[in-house]
């Protein structure tokens, strides 16, 4: 089976079921859904992300039974939750419960679904993910695998698994209802088939699913440090009061880097494709501003550059976004317990013309960074016409990076 495509516009009136009935096993006893982050539960800023978005209109959260009246009498519910009801002991019972709950929905209507301990997830990912459903069917958000991967047996390294096509799946994962409705027709959601996520459903089925890029910042919290990750990064996204950032914890690091035009276009440059400019030669689509990025914060953070990390060859696929590339960095920065704070960035250009893109290039920075746009400065200069730069040849730029641990 197969669904069809249309064309579509800004999505407004979503379904959202939040998924909250995980037994949180690997959080030491902790239930991660109720821990407090800031003022209030992770739920609470998870469900508030969602409700925000002009994209959702209504939202189900699924939770264990025991759980229900706590959730549902809460002051900070938002009014869009329309019923908190009782999950299952898989997932699939858990989103077909939900989806049970938004039954008088459109036929044709957009279904997302959303783990509940994904609380740092952007409107424009939202957005993006709900138009891409309305359009295709069903869309997920997905991340590159960077890291080599191995295959263990017997507690020994088997095999070196190639990554190629590889990607890691994020939330929220839409469906139409429609095509929801045929896959639950060819595989009931009670059966005894088991699927990790709704994609998964929806490939045994045959119905193409479409992926677009995810985020970096769109961690689900599975580990007790992912909650103080959650908690710093809503700090510097303004959403809860600031909490002190020790002088001595602040570290700061530069990055510099420069290629000369190559064949082909668009130019790709602070994330950002500028079409009618050539595009600079490189081993991944060339983007000088996202490079000197990347070597900034992993010099910050003390895990050496960007040509160590991913050198040219079959492990590093050509043409790969730096996008993708800035994404593992953050993913790398973040796991070594610091967070990006600002960025500081001038391009070295005589053509093309930059001016009117780097506000652009500043909000795509950013929203990787998972930083206020304002903790993100891109200038451009034409270096006077000097050097290579100024003759035209190439691009370069240069980052300073400022990265940090909260105290206490």
């Amino acid at each position: 089976m197969s669904s069809r495509t249309r064309p579509v516009g800004a999505v407004h009136g979503a379904d959202a079921i939040v998924v909250a009935a995980g037994a949180s096993t690997r959080m030491g006893g902790t239930d991660k859904l109720a821990a407090r982050v800031g003022d209030r539960p992770l739920l609470a800023w998870t469900l508030d992300a969602l409700a925000r978005s002009s994209s959702v209109s209504r939202m189900v959260v699924v939770t264990t039974a025991e759980r229900i009246s706590g959730i549902a009498e809460a002051a900070w519910l938002p009014d869009a939750v329309c019923a908190v009801v009782a999950g299952g002991p898989r997932r699939q019972d858990s989103v077909a419960a939900g989806a049970a709950a938004l039954a008088d929905g459109p036929v044709d209507g957009v279904i997302l679904v959303h783990d509940g301990a994904r609380p740092l997830v952007s409107l424009a990912l939202v957005d993006a993910v709900a138009a891409a459903t309305a359009t295709h069917g069903a869309a997920i958000p997905v991340m590159p695998v960077a890291d080599t991967l191995k295959r263990v047996e017997g507690g020994r390294v088997a095999a070196t698994v190639d990554r190629t096509g590889l990607v890691a799946a994020q939330t929220p994962q839409g469906v139409r209802r429609d095509v929801l409705a045929a896959a639950y027709a060819a595989f009931p959601p009670d059966g005894p088939e088991t699927w990790t996520d709704e994609a998964a459903l929806l490939e045994a089925c045959r119905i193409p699913v479409h992926a677009i890029p995810g985020e970096a910042a769109n961690v689900k919290v599975t580990l007790p440090d992912d909650l103080r990750l959650v908690e710093t990064a809503l700090v510097h996204a303004g959403r809860i009061a600031a909490v002190p950032i020790a002088p001595w914890a602040a570290r700061v690091g530069i990055g510099d880097d420069g290629h000369s035009f190559g064949p082909g276009s668009p130019l790709a440059l602070g994330g950002v494709a500028i079409d009618g400019a050539p595009r600079l030669h490189g081993h991944s689509d060339g983007d000088v501003v996202l490079h000197a990025v990347c070597d900034a914060l992993l010099g910050a953070a003390g895990l050496g550059d960007l040509g160590r990390l991913f050198p040219p060859g079959p492990a590093t696929p050509a043409g790969i976004a730096s996008a993708a590339l800035l994404a593992e960095c953050v993913r790398r920065v973040r796991a070594a317990g610091l967070l990006p704070l600002s960025v500081d960035i001038t391009i070295v250009a005589a053509r093309p013309r930059l001016a009117a893109r780097l506000p652009e290039m500043r909000e795509v920075i950013a929203r990787v960074l998972a930083v206020p746009a304002d903790r993100v400065s891109v200038k451009a200069s034409t270096g006077n016409l000097a050097g290579w730069e100024g003759a035209g040849r190439g691009i370069s730029a240069r980052a300073i990076a400022v990265v940090g641990e909260a105290s206490g």
